[in-house]
């Protein structure tokens, strides 16, 4: 392995014929330079999918209603229908695998007539009424004040959670909205909190800069909304999966709400940890894809390398003859030969990985000192484990491309050798 005589041997064979040796390194630096570049780009790609998930809690599933499309119980198809105050206490005591249980109204979207006003501005917003926990689901930045809390649900404050971009649109720059009021369908509610959004990627058709956070008590009292709930968020605890709480809780809500167990189209409702492992699957087929077409491509490059090396053995066949004779042991025959074909594959193999490396580090740099944010590709790169991967093929790669040059080699007879022109 140390030995400096066979060091300067391998170093005399790659150069005696450099064009030869370019050309056989070049078939395995461009299989691992490419098995670099597309793990990375995947990497990318997931990195960007997955940040859409980020700060969001993802064993939850949330439930809204929807027409019936079945009779039941005396009660016709067609049926306009909501969970209710009584539906969430129920929900809590009977199903204990429930981690968090989160009620929401949404009376009015940002979509339609102006339904904020302060002083002379007025605006159209999406409009919210939530408890506490809600925010332990899709957790918010606070800018300035709080978030809504226990006490103003049971008191029933009017007091109101806006975004970032409310407060630009509503008040003047460098005015602190904390205190203030503002004008919801006729009702005033004190400003208490500014936020940001945390994840901006996964939201229920509106905007979450420009959202309105009210107590979830206040809103059905000030607005005469009875006892009506319009949407459920709902989490499992540790070690529970959210599908199985997912499952009981539309069990129990058909059960009291009188819907037809089989009616599926009477709920609408996702689960976040299915799509989550969803998009785990999918990226896991992707890099699977990427190793058989990178190691598909290097393993090209490797059959070069073997073809080479079996020109060489023929090439050097009056040398081991020599070597043979004069009491060479057929393990150091193989061994020359492996050494060799290693070394070739390893030098041309790490030159394509510190390139690759290069080539996606230089793509990051670009995209984080432009400044551009791209919502499908971020931070592509490789990690230490592919590194290691990698190199380990490329040492498995050499000495698959060297075993057959050096299983002929060793079967050369000395005399035979010695006569070979």
């Amino acid at each position: 392995m140390f030995d400096r005589d066979r060091w300067q041997e391998i170093y005399s064979t790659l150069k005696s014929n450099k064009l030869r040796t370019f050309m056989t390194a070049f078939g395995v630096f461009w299989g691992i330079l490419m098995l670099i570049i597309m793990a990375g780009a995947g990497n990318g790609l997931k990195n960007a999918v997955f940040d859409g998930f980020q700060d969001f809690a993802t064993n939850s599933a949330f439930i809204w209603t929807r027409q019936t499309t079945m009779p039941y119980k005396g009660l016709p198809r067609g049926r306009h229908w909501l969970f209710n105050n009584s539906d969430m206490k129920a929900l809590k005591e009977g199903i204990p695998e429930i981690g968090y249980l989160a009620p929401r109204l949404q009376p009015w979207s940002g979509n339609g007539d102006n339904n904020v006003v302060r002083g002379t501005k007025t605006a159209s917003y999406d409009i919210f009424g939530d408890y506490p926990d809600y925010f332990r689901i899709d957790p918010v930045i606070l800018l300035s004040g709080r978030v809504i809390n226990d006490l103003d649900i049971i008191e029933k404050r009017k007091v109101a959670l806006i975004g970032n971009r409310v407060k630009e649109e509503l008040f003047a720059k460098g005015e602190d909205p904390i205190g203030k009021y503002i004008r919801i369908r006729g009702v005033y509610f004190q400003v208490v909190g500014v936020y940001e959004p945390k994840n901006k990627n996964i939201s229920f058709g509106e905007d979450k800069e420009k959202t309105i956070f009210l107590p979830f008590t206040s809103l059905q009292i000030a607005y005469n909304m009875g006892d009506d709930v319009h949407f459920i968020a709902v989490t499992a605890k540790d070690e529970i999966e959210v599908s199985v709480v997912e499952k009981k809780v539309l069990t129990m809500l058909a059960a009291r709400n009188k819907v037809a167990p089989e009616d599926e189209q009477a709920f609408g409702h996702f689960n976040l940890e299915e799509e989550f492992k969803q998009m785990n699957g999918l990226f896991t087929g992707i890099n699977m894809l990427i190793w058989i077409v990178g190691i598909g491509t290097l393993f090209a490059g490797v059959i070069g390398v073997s073809n080479i090396m079996l020109i060489v053995v023929k090439e050097r066949t009056k040398e081991i003859g020599i070597q043979r004779s004069i009491g060479a042991t057929p393990w150091k025959i193989i061994g020359q030969i492996l050494m060799e074909s290693v070394t070739l594959t390893a030098l041309s193999g790490m030159i394509g990985l510190v390139l690759g490396v290069g080539i996606l580090e230089l793509i990051n740099y670009q995209m984080v000192s432009s400044g551009a944010e791209a919502e499908m590709f971020k931070n592509p790169g490789v990690n230490f484990d592919i590194a290691v991967t990698a190199l380990t093929v490329l040492i498995g790669a050499g000495l698959f491309a060297g075993f057959i040059p050096a299983r002929k080699a060793v079967r050369i007879k000395p005399v035979e050798a010695l006569r070979a022109e």
